[in-house]
């Protein structure tokens, strides 16, 4: 329960400020514990920042997941929308995630020791999740069976990530940047919406 607090005490911060510079002081203070308490817990801020993102990674897993749940019965179509529009920063919880992240990877950009050892593993993840949904679709005919699957799950999480970055430097907002992600899904599943051509 403790680690847990002062896990998701760093995660406000990296919304918030950044992880640049978050000491383990200033995480007891935003945990509202004693600097011996948050050393007890994580000998090395290293280990505090890893495993806070692992937290980060279980609130986006489940966030995907109720994204899916939200579109229907599961099918490739469902999944894909599901998972990049829970990414998509366009409401508070989303917007919060996204600004989480985004102070992990400028960290990662400052420490290329940290990148190397722990390396970019959710979007990998998310990236084989949407080419394989792409395959199953293309299996079905309810994508074009010329779209390659990993370059196009390459390229829809790319958009996705810039996407929410326009919105975090106040470029469009989170709805504008919905409707965006969205004429690029509807356009690559449109078989599925035509039917499959005769």
């Amino acid at each position: 329960m403790r680690r847990r607090q002062i896990g998701e005490a760093l995660l406000r911060i990296a919304s918030a400020r950044g992880l640049q510079s978050a000491s383990m002081r200033e995480v007891a203070a935003e945990a509202g514990v004693s600097l011996r308490l948050v050393q007890y817990y994580f000998h090395t801020k290293e280990e505090l920042l890893l495993t806070a993102l692992a937290y980060l990674g279980e609130r986006l897993t489940a966030r995907v997941e109720s994204r899916i749940r939200a579109q229907g019965p599961v099918t490739p179509r469902s999944v894909v929308y599901g998972t990049l529009t829970a990414i998509l920063p366009i409401d508070a919880e989303s917007l919060e995630l996204t600004r989480t992240y985004t102070g992990y990877y400028t960290l990662a950009l400052t420490d290329p020791d940290l990148a190397s050892r722990h390396g970019a593993t959710y979007p990998d993840k998310v990236e084989r999740l949407i080419a394989t949904q792409l395959r199953t679709a293309q299996e079905a005919d309810q994508v074009d069976r010329t779209v390659d699957p990993q370059t196009t799950a390459a390229g829809l999480l790319a958009l996705t990530n810039g996407l929410g970055s326009s919105v975090l430097g106040g470029q469009r907002d989170g709805q504008t940047a919905l409707a965006v992600l969205t004429y690029h899904l509807d356009r690559l599943f449109e078989r599925e919406a035509t039917g499959p051509a005769s």
